[in-house]
């Protein structure tokens, strides 16, 4: 699978994980009539970062009710033995963490093997030197810009730096990898995660608690 857009299109992914916990079908509802074309579902274990949210079981069930593309984020300890599940119960990208001990490289090509589209995430305090040697193999890097685990933390701009890294070294190499960041983007510092060379903006307590997630769609298209 290749991404449905061009690398460079501005693009806004909802995060699940800011709805409302007891009606996640319609918070999959409410991103579909604003007309996003992403979602993105994080998946916590409790180990790698200190949250659990949920498995491949509510991910496929999600599924049932839309056809938006499942942007599944895995904060795992152990991505490589979970993926699979994940890729049965519906996700079409599937990103992983350089942070933990595991075999990145192998996993994102068995990843790619399986059709799915894979990417490469990195926390605030890792440096941006940790993904380069896997710029070439993947359809997205998330650039985390806050600590992972809970929804609602605020903004760190400090980690734009990673996103124009990353940008240069695309430009370089003429590679076309999405740059999407993630972590209390809203409409106050979207416009700056682009001007850095972001292209996908993960949105999720911003977009869940706007008056009008429509509206708010529709300016982050316009940034």
């Amino acid at each position: 699978m290749t991404l449905p857009l061009h690398k460079d299109s501005i693009l806004l992914a909802p995060s699940i994980l800011a709805a409302d916990q007891s009606a996640l079908g319609d918070g999959v509802s409410l991103a579909k009539a604003a007309g996003v074309n992403w979602l993105h579902l994080d998946i916590m274990d409790g180990h790698f970062v200190p949250n659990i949210t949920f498995g491949p079981d509510v991910v496929k069930t999600l599924r049932k009710k839309s056809d938006l593309f499942f942007d599944v984020h895995l904060m795992l300890k152990n991505p490589d033995k979970h993926y699979e599940s994940f890729i049965n119960a519906g996700a079409d990208l599937i990103t992983i963490h350089v942070e933990p001990n595991y075999p990145i490289r192998e996993t994102i090509k068995a990843i790619k093997e399986k059709g799915i589209c894979v990417g490469i995430a990195l926390n605030p305090e890792t440096d941006v030197d940790t993904v380069l040697p896997f710029l070439e193999l993947v359809d997205l890097v998330l650039v985390m810009t806050v600590h992972p685990g809970f929804g609602g933390q605020e903004f760190m701009a400090s980690c734009l730096d990673k996103v124009r890294i990353l940008k240069e070294k695309q430009v370089e190499a003429a590679l076309s990898f999405r740059i999407e960041v993630d972590g209390g983007v809203n409409l106050e510092n979207a416009g700056s995660c682009i001007n850095a060379g972001a292209n996908t903006l993960v949105c999720g307590t911003s977009f869940y608690q706007s008056s009008d997630a429509s509206a708010f769609h529709e300016e982050i298209l316009s940034l």
